[in-house]
């Protein structure tokens, strides 16, 4: 009788610690709050996880270990950011697979309105995300801006467009353009990459959408309806 043959795979070690850093609810916490694209210090991330200072501290440890996390010190304070776009991709990736339909039922009407907010503008690291990031895809695309049948890319009007709204794209790095990033409250994809970042890096500095709360939470202003509806043809009703 032959013996068992076993073949090991070489990454396996490596996915099975990337595994383990997610599988934690604090540290799923951490990384899905830091999805806001800012640096959170560590006490706030503690009060935000409900956990102590020590124990956060500790996971704080593990995904900067494990290069999920970036740490930066500014005189006592310890901030944390994810470290780069692939690990923010990730993070809503893995966040897509779980859904609206399979997460716990809120816990009261603080819970459940804050739930909605994000449901309906956030940002997913530095793009907009939620039904406010998926009714500007849908603008893009219908105005032929942005093509999706085989991968998200923006047209030469798209780019073009950008010039002319007076949103710089740094085509300078690795990072693609256009990139589709699925939405795991809509569950469809809407728009990353440089373009994605640079459109939601204009509308908050033009005062299109302010943050809300403390969460990721973004509401378009009514400068920001008036803009999108003369730019992208979105109706005020998709925003809410």
């Amino acid at each position: 009788m032959l013996g068992c043959m076993t073949t090991r795979e070489p990454q396996a070690p490596q996915l099975a610690r990337l595994a383990g850093l997610f599988a934690d609810e604090t540290r799923a916490a951490c990384l899905l709050a830091l999805l806001d694209g800012r640096a959170w210090t560590a006490s706030e991330l503690a009060r935000h996880a409900g956990v102590a200072a020590s124990t956060l501290s500790e996971h704080l440890g593990k995904l900067v270990a494990g290069g999920l996390l970036a740490e930066e010190r500014q005189g006592r304070h310890r901030y944390v950011r994810l470290a780069d776009a692939r690990v923010a991709q990730l993070v809503e990736d893995l966040a897509a697979q779980v859904g609206p339909g399979d997460a716990v039922r809120p816990r009261g009407l603080r819970e459940s309105s804050a739930g909605a907010a994000m449901a309906r503008g956030r940002t997913c690291y530095d793009h907009l995300a939620g039904r406010l990031g998926i009714a500007v895809t849908d603008g893009m695309t219908a105005h032929g801006l942005l093509i999706q049948d085989t991968g998200f890319a923006l047209t030469d009007a798209g780019v073009t467009w950008f010039d002319s709204v007076g949103i710089a794209l740094d085509r300078k790095g690795r990072r693609p353009l256009a990139r589709a990033c699925l939405d795991w409250t809509e569950r469809r994809p809407h728009l990353a990459g440089v373009a994605g970042a640079a459109l939601c890096r204009h509308a908050l500095e033009s005062g299109w959408c302010v943050r809300i709360g403390s969460e990721r939470a973004v509401r378009v202003t009514p400068t920001g309806e008036q803009a999108l509806a003369a730019l992208l043809g979105i109706e005020t009703t998709a925003l809410h």
